[in-house]
Parts: structure tokens; sequence; C-alpha cells
């Protein structure tokens, strides 16, 4: 199986006819069926807040919930916490997305760690204690620093999140030299593969400037690329039970577009999507 989503849900007006205005989470549902919500990120909502997400999809519809920055220690070399606040953070998101396991909504949560979190015996021992802590639920890791990808290290690395039952998380961003992850499409779940597509805007991604966040993902894929991805999606394919797209490349509204073509490119349809709100005017 092959699904196809975005981050975040408001700001895609390509799923409304190009309305500028929000989207709502059920249109959302009516068009894709699975979306990755970065507001647990910065803080852990309510389990009532995810219910009333839930209202508003079908029940096929599934979610992605980014970690909290407190288990991923964004806080880390700022205003960082101690032991105790951290495990609370872990207590607390599990009891968040609680509604979520119980009609079987939640696709993954994707702990996508900072880019000073280099590969080391510490931070491979803090991907153990995550799991612990997290007991059997669904975990994605993203990497953002190249050293989780020294070529000789890798089929460890594949080999330790196997152990852990970690999905790696293919993403697709702009890399050079010593900065940036490159593109490896290995996967370590039988259940998931997980591709984030943040675009390639090299200058964008890497010149942080007061606009960075505003920046960063300004990047459409052209027709040639999103047939590069089809390829490798096509190889994921038969590896597990379900391929996941997330398009981020969204700083100019480029990410759904980009879904919608890849969607059509690869001749994609989804059972159990919500229905189409149609404007009377």
């Amino acid at each position: 199986m092959i699904t196809i989503g975005l981050t975040t849900w408001k700001e895609h007006p390509a799923l409304i006819n190009d309305e500028q205005r929000d989207v709502s989470l059920t249109e959302y549902a009516a068009v894709l069926p699975t979306v990755e919500v970065d507001t647990p990120f910065y803080g852990i909502p309510r389990a009532s807040t995810v219910t009333k997400w839930q209202q508003m999809v079908p029940p096929e519809f599934q979610f992605i919930l980014k970690a909290n920055k407190l288990m991923t220690k964004h806080d880390y070399g700022t205003d960082e916490v101690d032991d105790d606040a951290r495990k609370t953070a872990f207590a607390e998101y599990k009891e968040m997305i609680k509604p979520l396991v119980r009609k079987h909504q939640l696709k993954t949560i994707l702990f996508q760690f900072p880019p000073f979190f280099r590969r080391s015996a510490e931070n491979l021992q803090w991907l153990f204690e995550v799991r612990d802590m997290m007991g059997d639920l669904p975990i994605a890791v993203e990497f953002r620093n190249p050293s989780w990808y020294e070529k000789s290290l890798i089929p460890d690395l594949m080999d330790y999140l196997t152990r852990l039952q970690m999905t790696h998380v293919i993403a697709d961003e702009p890399h050079r030299l010593n900065d940036g992850v490159p593109f490896v499409p290995e996967t370590t779940t039988p259940s998931l593969a997980v591709l984030r597509l943040h675009g390639r805007n090299e200058k964008g991604w890497f010149n942080q400037s007061k606009d960075w966040r505003g920046q960063r993902t300004l990047y459409r894929y052209s027709a040639d690329e999103l047939n590069q991805f089809a390829d490798v999606i096509n190889h994921l394919t038969p590896k597990v039970k379900e391929v996941c797209v997330i398009f981020n490349n969204n700083s100019n509204r480029d990410a759904a577009p980009n879904a919608l073509e890849l969607q059509q490119l690869m001749g994609i349809s989804w059972d159990g999507l919500g229905p189409q709100q149609l404007s009377l005017f």
C-alpha cells in the first residue's frame, strides 16, 4: 500500500480548489488519507483535543504525530530540563495519544532529532531508552546530522533500528559534503517505510537568515524528480506493508500540488476518504 500526506492540514489551498483560506481537517481528509501533525513538538495537546481531531475524519484516516522537543532533546544547549521533566513529557505524550491508539489511527510517532544530535554512544543509548519508555508504540526516526550516514556504518545503523523496531525515515533534503543528510532508501520495519520530502532549496536550507523558517522548504519538485521518487517507492513497496510519503516542501504552498501530482503519476486511489465538500457558490 502507498499513502501520501502533508505536514499540517490548514496550509494547502490546492486541496480546496485554491480557495485562499485555511483548509479544515475534514476537507483535508476528503482528499488524502494521512497527515503529519507537528503541534505536539511545541506543546503536548490534551487527549480531548486529539479526540476532536478524530471526530473530523473518517475511521480509516491516520495521523503521524511529531514527538515533543523534550523527547528529542531539542532543549540541549538552551533551556535544558532535568530527567524528571523529560520523563514527564513522555508520560504526558503517551496519555495524549491514547484515543488514536484505541481507534488504530496512529500511523507512527515521528522522532525528528536536531542537527546537533550526532551518532555517539550516548545518543545510541538514548534511542534504546526511547524505545523502552514508549513501549510497543510505533516510532519513526529522522536524523538531521550526517554522522549517522557514514557509508561504512549505515548497515549497522539499519540493523540497530530494526532491533529497536523503529522505522528509518528516508529524508530528501539539501545536503553538502559535511552538512545535511543523504537520501538513503533503507527500510527497518516490515510494517512501514516513511519518506519525508523537504525540497532541495540549498540556499534557503543552509543560510539561516531571520526568515529562514519561511524559506528553507521553498521548493517545488519537478516531474522528473517525482518520477524518480516513484521508482524508489515501487522498489520499497514489496519490502513493507505500507510506504507513506509526506511532502514538507510548503514554504510557497507547493506540498499539496506535488502530492497530487505524485498520486496521479502513480495511479493511486484510496478507499475510506471523507466526503467531498461541495461549494454552492
